[in-house]
């Protein structure tokens, strides 16, 4: 499943407008089919800033621990607690309560840099 509306990363993050310089943050459902079940996630607190590429987390599974990338470059502003308690939802829903981290993007024009869906699509059929 690669939602229309989303933008992505080839590392297998999504991301979703959420304002007018804020996106939130999450893992792609084929990411975390390949990860199995999660059972901890590590995030970063608001505030932190985060640049694109750079490791901002860790997503840890029965099988293995991957990082988590920041796609944009900006100030996170929002971390889903949730999952600190319930890391699971990453599997079932992750692109809605599985959502990650909110940024504050510096250039909001950055957006447009990332893959759109039939982009992403295109990564993980290889």
């Amino acid at each position: 499943m690669v939602p229309e509306d989303l933008r992505y990363t080839r590392e297998h993050e999504w991301v979703r407008s959420t304002g007018e310089d804020t996106v939130r943050v999450g893992i792609t459902d084929y990411a975390q089919e390949q990860l199995g079940d999660v059972v901890f996630v590590q995030l970063p607190d608001a505030g932190a800033s985060v640049g694109p590429g750079s490791a901002v987390g860790e997503v840890e599974s029965t099988k293995s621990v991957s990082d988590v990338f920041a796609p944009l470059a900006g100030e996170v502003v929002a971390r889903n607690e949730t999952l600190d308690s319930a890391p699971e939802l990453v599997n079932s829903d992750p692109y809605g309560a599985g959502w990650m981290i909110e940024i504050r993007v510096s250039d909001p024009v950055s957006l447009d840099s990332l893959l759109d869906a039939d982009g992403y699509r295109a990564v993980i059929v290889q």
